[in-house]
């Protein structure tokens, strides 16, 4: 009988050692308080030995804010979902936590720590507040990451860097990013055929457009009223040439469909695509609802601006078919470049990464012309493009280190639907609904062609040219948005 009691006793007290083990390091054991904050807590086996080593909780706070903050940084810029996953894994695995799971909406991030029966989970979430496209801070990061799996800096050495990129200022001051998306305006003005009278319009126009959206932003006006307030100045700005007479034989369509391609190239088309095409459909379906919301106010913006115009016997018709000349194509193939190149400063890339995306741009544009001279529609020549910019963003990340995004981003920015979405805007606006719907569908389809496209092109260059290991983490990377 006494040995029966003994032995209960015994069990009893393994029991209780094993779940006081169990616990958070900073919970009281036995009515004192620990202080131990670095080292694993170490869990006892029913008396076979001590169990597995597990990370205390300030640990794996530590390692999960930092991957946290990593993915918002992500996340932000307009990196894909899935893309986004992968690092935060990354981030977490070279810290020692390979056991995580990771969730994210369109404007949240969930990150999780598993450690099995012997400790509880830890999991933390943050909101996704601001959208800043900062393409050196980007790249800053993936480098800060490259260090970090490297072993060339510890976690408090990664999160003080972590700091110092998301609070230094813009590698250049604001005013050159206003002339660059400007520039980029009169780079697609020449690229539709326009002239030189055409790019100067679009470059003020869309100068003028950039301060005062950016003066709206200090007043904290939703970027849906931005947006329509940069359709109707384009529009209204042109319209005003027009009716002075400043510079007569300029082509107003060309103009505002040059403005236009700006306001688009702001969209998050591509990463609405690769999310939807990786199996992350809720963060797809918020893309797409900000796209078809921000696409609602640029015809708002440039509706209002016909009507006034036509109520001042102001006519901004569309154009006719653009004229294609052997003479012309060298200037298209450098003002398609010229295009990339101003939207990636526009955005804050680094120097060394300029000619890349130039020459990605001017690419791309030379592919969709000879495709269109094949026959092949707008619709598949631009998908086809995009394929060979998708391929050539990962093959450029693969080789040299630029961010697939910048290359991207910049790369589809010529090929962009602005003068058909113009055009649809103002058969909606003045023609007939029919046939502005079926324009209008028709820019959706070409927008649908290019994330399409880049997805793709990066997808095929991301499984052939990863190690094997890689590739099977990719994939079993893949399965988690399913």
């Amino acid at each position: 009988m006494a040995s029966r009691f003994g032995e209960r006793t015994r069990e009893r007290t393994r029991l209780l050692l094993r779940r006081t083990a169990a616990l958070p390091h900073w919970l009281p054991h036995n009515g004192q308080h620990t202080t131990e904050t670095d080292a694993p807590v170490p869990v006892e086996d029913s008396g076979h030995g001590p169990g597995p080593m597990v990370p205390d909780d300030a640990r794996v706070l530590q390692v999960l804010d930092l991957a946290i903050r990593v993915g918002e940084v992500l996340l932000s810029s307009g990196e894909g979902v899935a893309e986004t996953t992968a690092i935060m894994l990354r981030v977490a695995d070279s810290s020692g936590l390979p056991s995580c799971d990771v969730d994210i909406t369109f404007t949240s991030i969930t990150i999780s720590c598993h450690r099995g029966m012997v400790a509880l989970p830890v999991t933390t979430m943050r909101l996704v507040r601001y959208r800043s496209l900062d393409l050196t801070r980007l790249a800053e990061v993936e480098r800060l990451i490259q260090q970090l799996e490297r072993g060339r800096c510890d976690l408090t050495e990664a999160a003080a860097e972590l700091d110092r990129i998301t609070g230094a200022r813009h590698p250049y001051p604001r005013w050159v990013a206003t002339a660059a998306w400007a520039a980029m305006a009169a780079s697609v003005a020449l690229l539709l055929g326009g002239g030189w009278g055409a790019a100067s319009v679009a470059f003020v126009a869309t100068a003028s457009m950039d301060r005062a959206g950016r003066l709206l932003n200090r007043y904290g006006l939703p970027i849906f009223f931005q947006q329509l307030v940069g359709a109707f100045l384009a529009t209204g700005i042109t319209a005003l040439v027009m009716f002075t007479g400043v510079l007569p034989g300029t082509r107003p369509s060309l103009v505002v469909a040059a403005a236009l391609t700006v306001l688009l190239s702001g969209l998050s088309v591509v990463g609405a695509a690769r999310d939807g095409i990786d199996g992350f459909f809720l963060t797809a379906a918020g893309r797409a609802a900000e796209i078809a919301m921000f696409s609602a106010a640029l015809l708002a913006g440039v509706v209002l601006a016909l009507k006034g115009a036509v109520h001042f016997n102001v006519e901004l018709a569309v154009a006719g078919p653009l004229p294609i000349s052997s003479g012309s194509a060298l200037l298209q193939v450098f003002a398609a470049g010229m295009t990339a190149g101003c939207f990636a400063l526009a955005g804050y890339s680094p120097v060394r990464h300029l000619p890349a995306a130039a020459a990605t741009g001017a690419a791309g544009w030379a592919i969709h012309q000879l495709m269109q001279q094949l026959g092949l529609g707008p619709v598949v020549s631009t998908g086809i493009a995009a394929v060979v910019l998708g391929s050539g963003a990962g093959l450029l990340r693969r080789f040299t280190g630029v961010p697939a995004l910048v290359i991207s981003l910049a790369g589809i920015t010529p090929l962009l639907p602005g003068l058909t979405a113009y055009q649809g805007f103002y058969q909606l606006a003045v023609t007939g609904v029919t046939d502005g719907l079926v324009t209008v569908m028709l820019a959706l389809a070409i927008g649908g062609a290019l994330a399409g496209g880049v997805s793709l092109g990066e997808w095929v260059t991301s499984r052939l040219l990863l190690p094997r290991d890689d590739r099977v983490g990719a994939a079993a990377l893949g399965s988690l948005g399913k």
